[in-house]
């Protein structure tokens, strides 16, 4: 730490209080049991964090500040500076501490007011219950749309009221008032929706309703508040602006925040005009059971170095848990981050900052977002996230809010294990990343065209490696097809290599774009195994000249160190840049039908070599789920690299 002050006492004194610490560590004791005005030592403890880093910042040297068990609501947001370096804030061994940015409810009543009985479906009267966040001192509630208070159960986020209460149902048709024609996919600019059924009747009155809905595009989706229900004509008119791509018949959504959809356990719903809670719980309500949320960020370190955060539950923040910007050698590791309305960790800028060990799960938007790094230079920040269990996020915000995502350059995911999402596991751009040993599986569950690693539209973001990850399971929204590596829209200079792919529709994709390669890998039922198409010298021709060409030009690519790193990219423009040239496919092992979708028009332009297709005794025993190469497997004989599956996934499960 850095002295804060220059009393001698006041230092000398600290010291003695912590027991006679040694000055090269010294250890900030914190129970909720203790005492803001104590002496800091294990017998005498200080009350909160925040008082702890107060006191560290008096102390030369590293500082611990050790929280006991327990849980520890935090007033706002607690801040890391310069001053903070080489601080550790960490649980005490052993310990379940809960560092919180919710707000307990305990008092709560059966609604008995004939005005919202009336409202709420039969079946909930009774069984809804209510309590004013006011009274609590909970004033500021948020939006519908995101990023607002939310409500949690028992450490499980419950369900903001909602119909259908599974699912979605379909656009029935719409108006056509302003047509839009994306090559042959139409629908209408005007958000006016025709619905089937009656149900929409129960929601007119409704102060607040919203609908989410993926609009146009099964990639994009967007929460928007209904305007007004003409329950004659039977269409829903949404609030402008109209979402961005436009509406069409048979695209999926679901209506939200609405007291007269609380039909069944675990649905919740907020009157923000009056700041009173509805909620009718799942199971018996004690004290403490329901937790709401209130502080955006848990904590926030910046322009810090050697600041160590481990062994804690971070929850109920409403965006990002925890941030690091322009700091260096920082790390949070063996953490639970679960139960907010944003990210649960986020770094920015700096160098050698990392996440390691943490289980993160139950976060309305992503799990993890690294960025750092110059591209102008190439020069790499170093953040790294391993060894992490990340499941169930995108809670909120459902598409693009990846489980791990490197933007910048010289970034590191491995070992990590991404599973049960509604879209990517890991989205990626910049240049020089290294994605490897993770495993992912069940991912862009709500999205078809999308990938569980994704990037697209850049000739110059080139050099990243994507090398022995476990893919399965990915076959998109109902089963209708995804992507496992998507290189979208010519992106180029990338490796894929030494993967296994099981059951992944459209495993590896390059589209449209040059200098990749897919070699050593194993595909397993996967339909296709690979796509390669020419897109840019067909329907996206017109980014060539455009975001492409743009893209290239804003970086230095003829300088001597981009030539030297990437000499593919000198001359491009003079080489027909919209042909995928130098795609190279090579001794992967492929099982299953239907494996082939290289377009006709790509085909010249990729080379194909030493590609192991449906031939026999290639694994040990891919039907069993052995994947290992056999004993005298033909692929040793083109030089195969075995897969090193023991250790792909995290060192140790949280």
């Amino acid at each position: 730490m850095q002295r804060i002050g220059s009393t001698l006492a006041l230092t000398l004194g600290t010291c003695l209080l912590l027991g006679g610490a040694s000055p090269a560590q010294q250890t900030i004791h914190v129970s909720p049991r203790g005492d803001d005005a104590g002496q800091g030592s294990a017998a005498d403890p200080l009350a909160t964090p925040s008082a702890a880093i107060e006191r560290a910042r008096a102390i030369e040297g590293p500082v611990v500040v050790e929280l006991a068990e327990g849980e520890y609501p935090l007033a706002s947001t607690l801040g890391l500076g310069a001053e903070d370096s080489g601080l550790t804030l960490r649980a005490a061994a052993g310990s379940e501490v809960r560092l919180s940015g919710g707000r307990r409810v305990g008092q709560w009543s059966v609604v008995d007011d004939p005005r919202v009985l009336q409202r709420l479906p039969e079946e909930a009267r009774g069984q809804v219950l209510a309590t004013d966040l006011a009274e609590l001192g909970v004033e500021e509630y948020g939006s519908p749309e995101g990023g607002g208070l939310e409500v949690f159960y028992r450490d499980q986020p419950m369900e903001i009221s909602r119909w259908p209460n599974e699912g979605f149902v379909r656009i029935a048709g719409v108006l056509g008032e302003d047509p839009v024609d994306v090559r042959g996919t139409v629908g209408d600019k005007v958000g006016k929706l025709v619905y089937e059924g009656d149900r929409p009747e129960r929601w007119v009155g409704e102060p607040d309703p919203w609908l989410h809905g993926y609009w146009f595009w099964d990639w994009s989706d967007e929460r928007q508040a209904i305007a007004s229900i003409d329950t004659e004509a039977k269409v829903i008119e949404l609030a402008q602006p109209y979402h961005g791509y436009g509406y069409r018949e048979g695209q999926w959504y679901y209506a939200y925040n609405l007291l007269p959809e609380i039909d069944r356990p675990g649905e919740w719903y907020l009157d923000r005009s009056s700041g009173v809670l509805y909620f009718w719980p799942p199971g018996d309500l004690s004290d403490g059971d329901v937790m709401v949320s209130v502080v955006d960020t848990l904590i926030r370190v910046e322009n810090a170095s050697g600041v160590r955060i481990e062994g804690l539950i971070l929850e109920g923040a409403r965006a990002t848990a925890a941030s690091f910007e322009s700091s260096s050698g920082c790390a949070i590791s063996d953490c639970v981050v679960r139960n907010g309305g944003g990210w649960a960790v986020r770094v920015a800028g700096g160098e050698d900052v990392g996440v390691t060990g943490c289980h993160i799960h139950g976060v309305g938007k992503g799990g993890i977002a690294l960025s750092g790094g110059d591209r102008a230079t190439l020069t790499a920040a170093g953040h790294y996230a391993e060894d992490n269990d990340i499941h169930h996020y995108g809670r909120w915000n459902r598409m693009y809010q990846a489980g791990i995502s490197l933007s910048g350059v010289g970034l590191r995911a491995a070992r990590n294990h991404i599973h049960d999402a509604p879209h990517m596991a890991i989205g990626f751009s910049g240049n020089d990343h290294l994605m490897e040993l993770n495993e992912i599986h069940h991912v862009c569950e709500e999205s078809n065209d999308a990938g569980a690693i994704y990037s697209g539209r850049d000739w110059t973001m080139r050099g990243t490696v994507i090398r022995h990850n476990f893919f399965h399971d990915i076959t998109g929204f109902e089963d209708r097809g995804c992507v496992g590596v998507y290189l979208d829209d010519m992106f180029c200079g990338t490796e894929i290599v030494g993967n296994l792919f099981v059951r992944v529709t459209r495993a590896a994709m390059i589209g449209g774009g040059r200098d990749n390669s897919i070699v050593g890998n194993i595909f397993v039922d996967c339909r296709p195994a690979l796509h390669v198409d020419a897109r840019a010298m067909g329907w996206a021709s017109y980014h060539v000249d455009t975001t492409m060409t743009d893209r290239l030009k804003a970086m230095p690519y003829e300088s001597e160190l981009w030539a030297e790193r990437y000499p593919d990219l000198i001359g491009i423009l003079d080489d027909d840049p919209a042909a995928p040239k130098g795609n190279l496919i090579a001794r992967n092992i492929i099982i299953g039908d239907g494996w082939d979708g290289i377009y006709d028009q790509a085909e010249p332009f990729v080379e194909m070599t030493d590609n192991l297709i449906n031939v026999e005794g290639v694994l040990a025993d891919p039907e069993g789920g052995d994947y290992r190469l056999a004993e005298d497997s033909p692929a040793r004989d083109i030089g195969f690299e075995p897969i090193p599956y023991e250790r792909i996934g995290p060192r140790t499960e949280p």
